[in-house]
């Protein structure tokens, strides 16, 4: 099976097997057509990953264009286990500076409030990212492997683990991570509205990161609940607009 069947096959395969486990080790007593599934499903994880699919290609190919570096291959003699490894975790280093920086700028938790606006985290919710947002970090991930010299074969699975680890770490699941990777009920703590600024559990894949540089919280109980304390739109578009309106409004954790 080629990688660009594979790496499809992971992610349909993955969702089932995730929406399977929520079914049947629930966190939270939650629906599954909960408010704004629709909108996350088909606009957010089907529609915008589609079109900015093509943007952020379109993006790296005229950067590659104007440096030429992807011709010097920096990685492309490298065994696909460790392409791979490369990426992911230097992907995942990147993604929880970043992330906390989201939660710590004002202008950058515009682009990231969407994501916390679902009040039920589930498989799909983490899908909810900003248009703009998604530009910044996709290019950024994309980028790396093209310039570097990554095959196809390695973007197309890194691409595939990072979608299906995002779907997992949002799942209403009951299953804590590790002090290595990141599981479920650790990242709900992240999404819950019982954290102040500048908020904690910022690591996406690994835990590790958290555990370094003192983000970590793992706290007895439940989240009493999840989303933003301010109200927010509903419907794919509006939440979009949202980041650029005129009321200035704080940063907070989840």
């Amino acid at each position: 099976m080629t990688a660009a069947v594979a790496a499809p096959a992971i992610i349909v395969a993955g969702a089932l097997v995730i929406i399977a486990l929520e079914r049947a080790r629930p966190y939270d007593a939650q629906r599954f057509w909960r408010r704004g599934l629709a909108s996350d499903l088909i606009g957010y994880a089907l529609i915008q990953s589609a079109v900015l699919s093509l943007v952020i290609h379109g993006l790296v190919r005229a950067l590659d264009g104007a440096t030429g570096a992807s011709r010097h291959g920096l990685v492309a003699g490298w065994p696909f286990a460790a392409q791979l490894a490369l990426f992911v975790v230097s992907h995942d280093f990147y993604i929880y500076w970043f992330h906390r920086a989201q939660h710590r700028f004002a202008l950058l938790w515009r682009l990231h409030e969407a994501h916390h606006s679902a009040r039920e985290v589930d498989w799909i919710a983490g899908s909810r990212s900003h248009a703009l947002e998604i530009v910044i970090n996709q290019t950024i991930e994309v980028a790396a492997m093209v310039l570097l010299g990554a095959s196809t074969d390695v973007m197309l699975y890194k691409g595939a683990i990072s979608i299906v680890w995002g779907m997992w770490i949002h799942a209403n699941i009951d299953v804590r991570g590790g002090w290595l990777v990141n599981g479920p009920a650790q990242h709900r703590w992240h999404h819950a509205i019982d954290f102040v600024a500048p908020g904690a559990n910022f690591g996406t894949k690994l835990a590790i990161w958290d555990r370094l540089f003192g983000t970590v919280e793992r706290r007895a109980g439940k989240p009493a609940g999840y989303g933003l304390t301010e109200p927010f739109p509903d419907g794919f578009l509006a939440q979009q607009a949202h980041a650029f309106r005129r009321a200035q409004r704080g940063v907070r954790s989840g």
